[in-house]
């Protein structure tokens, strides 16, 4: 694509999903929407552009569908686990803050993997210090803490890492 028409569709297929989506919330293919629509997918893209934060590349795809599948099987085993804990006596828990030391040298790439953490029920991710350096997750049952940091820096980490080339 040459560069005066890159300007004009930064993200082609941005601009192409907006005007769809935009004859479809209207339920109308009128000429009017076509060109309001049109202008709107264009002018969106143009306007917004200057903000996108460059994305890393995925080095592994396949490994990000397997990091996917893997979660949501985590997901319902920490439903499970939560729900125990929770409808059990409350002497029971033991809540506290672990520090996760970080390996992951991309923002996007810590933000996946805090997001993980604060989708699989019994943990979540509360800050990112400023150096990027350490993760700092609330559990609702900490036990063996050394055990648990293991285990997210094994299963979650050590994965995120290939999958962005980290």
């Amino acid at each position: 694509m040459n560069k005066s028409l890159s300007r004009l569709f930064p993200h082609p297929m941005t601009s192409l999903l907006l005007l769809v989506v935009w004859l479809l919330l209207n339920n109308s293919i009128d000429p009017g929407h076509i060109v309001l629509g049109s202008f709107l997918a264009i002018l969106i893209p143009i306007l917004t552009a200057p903000m996108q934060y460059p994305q890393p590349i995925l080095k592994k795809p396949l490994l990000a569908v397997y990091y996917v599948l893997q979660l949501a099987w985590d997901i319902l085993l920490s439903n499970f686990q939560v729900a125990r804990l929770v409808l059990g006596p409350v002497g029971r828990l033991r809540p506290g803050f672990i520090a996760i030391p970080l390996e992951l040298e991309t923002e996007v790439a810590i933000t996946i993997l805090a997001n993980t953490i604060s989708l699989t029920p019994g943990t979540v991710s509360a800050d990112v210090s400023d150096d990027h350096c350490w993760l700092y997750v609330h559990v609702l049952n900490l036990g063996d803490e050394e055990a648990l940091i293991r285990t997210i820096k094994q299963r979650y980490e050590a994965p995120l890492k290939e999958i962005f080339g980290c």
